[in-house]
Protein backbone atom coordinates (compact mmCIF):
# COMPACT_ATOMS: atom_id res chain seq x y z
CA UNK A 1 0.00 0.00 0.00
CA UNK A 2 1.05 3.62 -0.53
CA UNK A 3 3.24 5.07 2.21
CA UNK A 4 0.98 7.06 4.55
CA UNK A 5 3.69 9.45 5.67
CA UNK A 6 4.52 10.38 2.09
CA UNK A 7 0.87 10.91 1.17
CA UNK A 8 0.28 13.10 4.21
CA UNK A 9 3.38 15.19 3.45
CA UNK A 10 2.34 15.74 -0.15
CA UNK A 11 -1.25 16.51 0.85
CA UNK A 12 0.02 19.04 3.39
CA UNK A 13 2.05 20.76 0.68
CA UNK A 14 -1.05 20.86 -1.52
CA UNK A 15 -3.22 22.60 1.04
CA UNK A 16 -0.42 25.04 1.87
CA UNK A 17 -0.52 26.24 -1.74
CA UNK A 18 -4.20 25.72 -2.47
CA UNK A 19 -6.26 27.14 0.39
CA UNK A 20 -5.11 29.60 3.05
CA UNK A 21 -8.47 29.63 4.86
CA UNK A 22 -8.83 25.85 5.03
CA UNK A 23 -5.17 25.46 5.99
CA UNK A 24 -5.65 27.93 8.84
CA UNK A 25 -8.69 26.12 10.20
CA UNK A 26 -7.08 22.68 9.81
CA UNK A 27 -4.29 23.64 12.21
CA UNK A 28 -6.81 23.58 15.03
CA UNK A 29 -7.63 19.88 14.63
CA UNK A 30 -5.87 17.18 16.57
CA UNK A 31 -3.03 15.64 14.56
CA UNK A 32 -4.92 12.60 13.27
CA UNK A 33 -7.96 14.59 12.11
CA UNK A 34 -5.73 17.28 10.63
CA UNK A 35 -3.82 14.78 8.51
CA UNK A 36 -7.01 13.15 7.33
CA UNK A 37 -8.44 16.54 6.41
CA UNK A 38 -5.34 17.22 4.30
CA UNK A 39 -5.72 13.88 2.53
CA UNK A 40 -9.35 14.59 1.70
CA UNK A 41 -8.58 18.14 0.60
CA UNK A 42 -5.91 16.90 -1.82
CA UNK A 43 -8.49 14.78 -3.65
CA UNK A 44 -11.10 17.56 -3.73
CA UNK A 45 -8.49 20.01 -5.06
CA UNK A 46 -7.30 17.56 -7.72
CA UNK A 47 -10.83 16.95 -8.99
CA UNK A 48 -11.53 20.68 -9.09
CA UNK A 49 -8.32 21.28 -11.04
CA UNK A 50 -9.09 18.49 -13.49
CA UNK A 51 -12.58 19.85 -14.10
CA UNK A 52 -11.38 23.43 -14.70
CA UNK A 53 -7.99 22.75 -16.28
CA UNK A 54 -6.25 24.52 -13.40
CA UNK A 55 -3.29 24.02 -11.11
CA UNK A 56 -4.21 24.46 -7.44
CA UNK A 57 -7.13 26.65 -8.46
CA UNK A 58 -5.10 28.96 -10.73
CA UNK A 59 -4.08 29.39 -14.38
CA UNK A 60 -7.17 27.84 -15.95
CA UNK A 61 -6.62 26.47 -19.45
CA UNK A 62 -9.13 27.03 -22.22
CA UNK A 63 -10.64 24.17 -24.17
CA UNK A 64 -10.70 21.58 -21.38
CA UNK A 65 -12.54 18.40 -22.37
CA UNK A 66 -14.95 18.30 -19.45
CA UNK A 67 -16.37 14.88 -20.25
CA UNK A 68 -12.90 13.35 -20.38
CA UNK A 69 -11.92 15.03 -17.11
CA UNK A 70 -15.01 13.71 -15.34
CA UNK A 71 -14.44 10.22 -16.72
CA UNK A 72 -10.84 10.28 -15.50
CA UNK A 73 -11.67 11.39 -11.98
CA UNK A 74 -14.51 8.86 -11.75
CA UNK A 75 -12.29 6.04 -12.94
CA UNK A 76 -9.43 6.86 -10.57
CA UNK A 77 -11.80 7.41 -7.67
CA UNK A 78 -13.54 4.10 -8.30
CA UNK A 79 -10.18 2.33 -8.44
CA UNK A 80 -8.91 3.64 -5.11
CA UNK A 81 -12.23 2.96 -3.41
CA UNK A 82 -11.93 -0.62 -4.64
CA UNK A 83 -8.57 -0.86 -2.83
CA UNK A 84 -6.25 -0.24 -5.77
CA UNK A 85 -3.38 2.25 -6.04
CA UNK A 86 -3.30 4.48 -9.11
CA UNK A 87 0.04 6.23 -8.53
CA UNK A 88 -1.64 9.64 -8.39
CA UNK A 89 -1.21 11.16 -4.92
CA UNK A 90 -4.60 12.89 -4.48
CA UNK A 91 -6.54 9.79 -5.49
CA UNK A 92 -4.40 7.43 -3.44
CA UNK A 93 -4.87 9.89 -0.55
CA UNK A 94 -8.64 9.54 -0.91
CA UNK A 95 -8.37 5.76 -0.92
CA UNK A 96 -6.35 5.88 2.29
CA UNK A 97 -8.62 8.23 4.21
CA UNK A 98 -11.77 6.51 2.95
CA UNK A 99 -10.47 3.21 4.34
CA UNK A 100 -9.33 4.70 7.63
CA UNK A 101 -12.62 6.48 8.32
CA UNK A 102 -15.14 4.33 6.40
CA UNK A 103 -16.37 7.35 4.46
CA UNK A 104 -19.70 6.47 2.82
CA UNK A 105 -19.14 6.28 -0.92
CA UNK A 106 -22.45 8.08 -1.47
CA UNK A 107 -20.86 11.33 -0.28
CA UNK A 108 -17.97 10.84 -2.70
CA UNK A 109 -20.42 10.21 -5.53
CA UNK A 110 -22.37 13.31 -4.64
CA UNK A 111 -19.26 15.48 -4.72
CA UNK A 112 -18.20 14.14 -8.11
CA UNK A 113 -21.64 15.04 -9.43
CA UNK A 114 -20.93 18.68 -8.68
CA UNK A 115 -17.96 18.61 -11.05
CA UNK A 116 -20.12 16.92 -13.67
CA UNK A 117 -22.70 19.70 -13.42
CA UNK A 118 -20.02 22.33 -13.99
CA UNK A 119 -18.50 20.38 -16.87
CA UNK A 120 -21.89 20.40 -18.60
CA UNK A 121 -22.34 24.16 -18.21
CA UNK A 122 -25.39 23.63 -16.01
CA UNK A 123 -27.22 26.63 -14.50
CA UNK A 124 -29.55 26.79 -11.47
CA UNK A 125 -33.05 27.88 -12.33
CA UNK A 126 -34.48 28.08 -8.80
CA UNK A 127 -33.22 28.58 -5.26
CA UNK A 128 -33.71 24.85 -4.72
CA UNK A 129 -31.40 24.18 -7.65
CA UNK A 130 -28.83 26.56 -6.18
CA UNK A 131 -28.88 24.80 -2.81
CA UNK A 132 -28.70 21.40 -4.49
CA UNK A 133 -25.61 22.50 -6.39
CA UNK A 134 -24.07 23.89 -3.20
CA UNK A 135 -24.61 20.50 -1.56
CA UNK A 136 -22.84 18.67 -4.37
CA UNK A 137 -19.79 20.92 -4.49
CA UNK A 138 -19.45 21.68 -0.76
CA UNK A 139 -22.15 20.14 1.44
CA UNK A 140 -21.06 16.62 0.57
CA UNK A 141 -17.52 17.59 1.60
CA UNK A 142 -18.96 18.79 4.90
CA UNK A 143 -20.49 15.35 5.41
CA UNK A 144 -17.16 13.65 4.66
CA UNK A 145 -15.35 15.98 7.03
CA UNK A 146 -17.86 15.18 9.76
CA UNK A 147 -17.11 11.48 9.36
CA UNK A 148 -13.38 12.28 9.63
CA UNK A 149 -14.14 14.04 12.90
CA UNK A 150 -15.83 10.97 14.30
CA UNK A 151 -19.51 11.55 13.48
CA UNK A 152 -21.35 8.25 13.02
CA UNK A 153 -22.42 7.72 9.40
CA UNK A 154 -25.93 6.97 10.69
CA UNK A 155 -26.22 10.24 12.63
CA UNK A 156 -28.47 11.87 10.05
CA UNK A 157 -29.13 15.14 11.84
CA UNK A 158 -25.47 15.92 12.54
CA UNK A 159 -24.52 15.04 8.96
CA UNK A 160 -27.29 17.28 7.66
CA UNK A 161 -25.85 20.12 9.72
CA UNK A 162 -22.38 19.37 8.38
CA UNK A 163 -23.90 19.63 4.91
CA UNK A 164 -25.44 22.95 5.97
CA UNK A 165 -22.00 24.34 6.77
CA UNK A 166 -20.68 23.37 3.34
CA UNK A 167 -23.72 24.98 1.74
CA UNK A 168 -23.09 28.17 3.72
CA UNK A 169 -19.46 28.20 2.59
CA UNK A 170 -20.42 27.78 -1.04
CA UNK A 171 -23.06 30.53 -0.90
CA UNK A 172 -20.33 32.85 0.41
CA UNK A 173 -18.01 31.78 -2.40
CA UNK A 174 -20.70 32.38 -5.01
CA UNK A 175 -21.40 35.87 -3.66
CA UNK A 176 -17.70 36.76 -3.64
CA UNK A 177 -16.95 35.30 -7.08
CA UNK A 178 -19.83 36.62 -9.18
CA UNK A 179 -17.43 38.71 -11.24
CA UNK A 180 -14.79 36.01 -11.67
CA UNK A 181 -17.44 33.45 -12.58
CA UNK A 182 -18.96 35.83 -15.11
CA UNK A 183 -15.56 36.30 -16.74
CA UNK A 184 -15.26 32.52 -16.99
CA UNK A 185 -18.69 32.22 -18.61
CA UNK A 186 -20.48 30.90 -15.52
CA UNK A 187 -23.33 32.12 -13.35
CA UNK A 188 -24.63 30.44 -10.20
CA UNK A 189 -27.35 32.96 -9.42
CA UNK A 190 -30.73 31.29 -10.09
CA UNK A 191 -32.51 32.33 -13.26
CA UNK A 192 -35.61 33.06 -11.17
CA UNK A 193 -33.63 35.55 -9.05
CA UNK A 194 -32.26 37.28 -12.12
CA UNK A 195 -35.74 37.52 -13.62
CA UNK A 196 -37.14 39.05 -10.42
CA UNK A 197 -34.60 41.87 -10.65
CA UNK A 198 -34.64 42.37 -14.40
CA UNK A 199 -31.11 41.09 -14.84
CA UNK A 200 -29.67 38.99 -17.63
CA UNK A 201 -26.57 36.84 -17.35
CA UNK A 202 -24.73 38.51 -20.23
CA UNK A 203 -24.99 42.00 -18.73
CA UNK A 204 -24.60 40.99 -15.12
CA UNK A 205 -21.45 43.02 -14.44
CA UNK A 206 -22.49 46.16 -16.29
CA UNK A 207 -22.56 49.32 -14.11
CA UNK A 208 -26.32 49.61 -14.60
CA UNK A 209 -26.80 46.14 -13.09
CA UNK A 210 -24.67 46.61 -9.99
CA UNK A 211 -27.37 47.95 -7.64
CA UNK A 212 -29.69 45.01 -8.29
CA UNK A 213 -26.78 42.59 -8.20
CA UNK A 214 -25.86 43.91 -4.75
CA UNK A 215 -29.38 43.05 -3.57
CA UNK A 216 -28.82 39.46 -4.72
CA UNK A 217 -25.48 39.35 -2.91
CA UNK A 218 -27.24 40.41 0.28
CA UNK A 219 -29.78 37.66 -0.36
CA UNK A 220 -26.97 35.11 -0.64
CA UNK A 221 -25.48 36.42 2.60
CA UNK A 222 -28.81 36.07 4.44
CA UNK A 223 -29.28 32.55 3.08
CA UNK A 224 -25.75 31.56 4.07
CA UNK A 225 -26.37 32.84 7.61
CA UNK A 226 -29.38 30.55 8.03
CA UNK A 227 -27.37 27.47 7.06
CA UNK A 228 -24.41 28.60 9.17
CA UNK A 229 -26.66 28.87 12.22
CA UNK A 230 -27.86 25.31 11.69
CA UNK A 231 -24.28 24.09 11.29
CA UNK A 232 -23.25 25.66 14.58
CA UNK A 233 -25.76 23.41 16.33
CA UNK A 234 -24.09 20.35 14.83
CA UNK A 235 -20.63 21.66 15.74
CA UNK A 236 -21.55 21.46 19.44
CA UNK A 237 -21.55 17.68 19.13
CA UNK A 238 -17.94 17.44 18.01
CA UNK A 239 -14.80 16.97 20.14
CA UNK A 240 -13.39 20.28 21.35
CA UNK A 241 -10.54 20.61 18.82
CA UNK A 242 -12.83 19.78 15.90
CA UNK A 243 -15.53 22.06 17.27
CA UNK A 244 -13.02 24.90 17.47
CA UNK A 245 -11.82 24.32 13.90
CA UNK A 246 -15.33 24.14 12.46
CA UNK A 247 -16.52 27.25 14.28
CA UNK A 248 -13.41 29.13 13.15
CA UNK A 249 -14.07 28.20 9.52
CA UNK A 250 -17.72 29.19 9.93
CA UNK A 251 -16.70 32.59 11.21
CA UNK A 252 -14.17 33.19 8.45
CA UNK A 253 -16.46 32.18 5.60
CA UNK A 254 -19.39 33.99 7.17
CA UNK A 255 -17.25 37.12 7.23
CA UNK A 256 -16.68 36.78 3.49
CA UNK A 257 -20.41 36.75 2.77
CA UNK A 258 -21.05 39.66 5.13
CA UNK A 259 -18.26 41.74 3.61
CA UNK A 260 -19.59 41.18 0.09
CA UNK A 261 -23.02 42.33 1.24
CA UNK A 262 -21.53 45.34 3.06
CA UNK A 263 -19.65 46.58 -0.01
CA UNK A 264 -22.83 46.70 -2.06
CA UNK A 265 -22.33 47.54 -5.77
CA UNK A 266 -18.54 47.81 -5.24
CA UNK A 267 -18.26 44.21 -3.97
CA UNK A 268 -16.63 42.93 -7.16
CA UNK A 269 -14.21 45.77 -7.82
CA UNK A 270 -11.61 43.62 -6.08
CA UNK A 271 -11.72 40.17 -4.52
CA UNK A 272 -12.96 40.11 -0.94
CA UNK A 273 -10.32 38.70 1.37
CA UNK A 274 -10.22 38.10 5.11
CA UNK A 275 -6.83 39.16 6.44
CA UNK A 276 -4.76 37.40 9.09
CA UNK A 277 -5.81 39.71 11.96
CA UNK A 278 -9.48 39.10 11.21
CA UNK A 279 -8.91 35.35 10.88
CA UNK A 280 -7.23 35.38 14.28
CA UNK A 281 -10.15 37.30 15.73
CA UNK A 282 -12.57 34.68 14.40
CA UNK A 283 -10.42 31.88 15.77
CA UNK A 284 -10.40 33.47 19.25
CA UNK A 285 -14.18 33.93 19.13
CA UNK A 286 -14.58 30.32 18.02
CA UNK A 287 -12.36 29.11 20.88
CA UNK A 288 -14.62 30.90 23.34
CA UNK A 289 -17.76 29.52 21.73
CA UNK A 290 -16.30 26.01 21.60
CA UNK A 291 -15.64 26.11 25.33
CA UNK A 292 -19.21 26.93 26.29
CA UNK A 293 -21.49 24.11 27.49
CA UNK A 294 -23.54 22.58 24.67
CA UNK A 295 -27.18 23.62 24.64
CA UNK A 296 -29.54 20.83 25.61
CA UNK A 297 -32.25 21.73 23.11
CA UNK A 298 -31.91 20.77 19.46
CA UNK A 299 -32.84 23.56 17.07
CA UNK A 300 -34.96 22.12 14.27
CA UNK A 301 -33.87 22.46 10.64
CA UNK A 302 -37.42 23.23 9.54
CA UNK A 303 -37.57 24.64 6.03
CA UNK A 304 -33.94 24.01 5.13
CA UNK A 305 -32.86 22.12 2.02
CA UNK A 306 -32.09 18.54 3.03
CA UNK A 307 -30.12 15.85 1.25
CA UNK A 308 -31.82 12.53 0.64
CA UNK A 309 -30.33 9.72 2.69
CA UNK A 310 -29.79 6.80 0.34
CA UNK A 311 -28.02 3.50 -0.09
CA UNK A 312 -24.28 3.49 -0.64
CA UNK A 313 -23.66 1.70 -3.96
CA UNK A 314 -20.22 1.02 -5.37
CA UNK A 315 -18.93 3.96 -7.39
CA UNK A 316 -18.61 3.03 -11.08
CA UNK A 317 -15.71 4.25 -13.21
CA UNK A 318 -17.93 6.35 -15.44
CA UNK A 319 -21.49 7.48 -15.94
CA UNK A 320 -23.54 7.63 -19.11
CA UNK A 321 -24.69 10.95 -20.51
CA UNK A 322 -28.35 10.32 -19.68
CA UNK A 323 -27.51 10.24 -15.96
CA UNK A 324 -26.91 13.99 -15.86
CA UNK A 325 -29.25 17.02 -16.09
CA UNK A 326 -29.69 18.72 -19.49
CA UNK A 327 -27.13 21.27 -20.65
CA UNK A 328 -27.17 25.03 -20.39
CA UNK A 329 -29.67 26.24 -23.02
CA UNK A 330 -32.78 25.04 -21.17
CA UNK A 331 -31.54 26.15 -17.71
CA UNK A 332 -33.53 23.27 -16.17
CA UNK A 333 -34.43 22.64 -12.58
CA UNK A 334 -32.72 19.53 -11.21
CA UNK A 335 -35.12 16.64 -10.99
CA UNK A 336 -35.57 15.08 -7.53
CA UNK A 337 -33.55 12.01 -8.51
CA UNK A 338 -30.70 14.00 -10.02
CA UNK A 339 -30.72 16.35 -7.07
CA UNK A 340 -30.42 13.68 -4.44
CA UNK A 341 -28.63 10.78 -5.93
CA UNK A 342 -31.22 8.76 -7.85
CA UNK A 343 -29.68 7.02 -10.85
CA UNK A 344 -26.96 9.51 -11.66
CA UNK A 345 -23.88 7.50 -10.82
Amino acid sequence: MADRRRLVAEARATIARGSKSFRTASRLFDRETRERAWLLYAWCRACDDLADGQTLGHDARAGVDGAAAIALMRARTAAVLAGEEVGDMPFDALGLVARECSIPHAFIQDHLQGFALDAEGWRPRTEHDLLTYCYHVAGAVGCMMAVLMGVDANDTDTLDRASDLGIAFQLANIARDVGADHAAGRCYLPVSWLDEHGLCEDGLMEPASRAELAILAARLDALAAVYEDSARVGARRLPFRSRWAVLSAAGIYGAIAREVARRGPAAWDERVRIGKPDKLRHMIAAWREAGRPAAAAVVARTGLWTRRVRADPVLPPSASADEHPPKRPTAPSISPDAAHGGSRS
